[in-house]
């Protein structure tokens, strides 16, 4: 396995939060952005559940997020009520659109 990086610029080492996962940072960003949509929300899960928040929007937009968290919501296990309440938040403020 490729070590691990807490440093997020360091594309070709694995993210702290894929602990169980020998995938790059440049892996990762290329899977998000992949054909392959059960590869997109597995990850997409994995990314909720376990990176610090503001690591989050390194990889997807608020936008992707609000738009999938449906479809990944039992993926995204104890973190579900943060991210829905951030959305539903941004929503109300007009940040995000309903």
């Amino acid at each position: 396995m490729r070590p691990m990086t807490i440093d997020l610029t360091q594309e070709d080492l694995r993210p702290y939060f894929l602990w169980d996962e020998d995938l790059s940072i440049r892996e990762l960003r290329e899977r998000l952005r992949g054909d392959d949509a059960y590869e997109r929300q597995r990850l997409l899960g994995k990314l909720l559940r376990e990176a610090r928040d503001t690591d989050v929007w390194l990889f997807v937009t608020p936008e992707e997020v609000a738009r999938q968290l449906p479809a990944v919501a039992r993926r995204v296990g104890r973190r579900l009520g943060f991210w829905q309440f951030l959305i539903a938040g941004w929503r109300r403020l007009g940040i995000l659109s309903q």
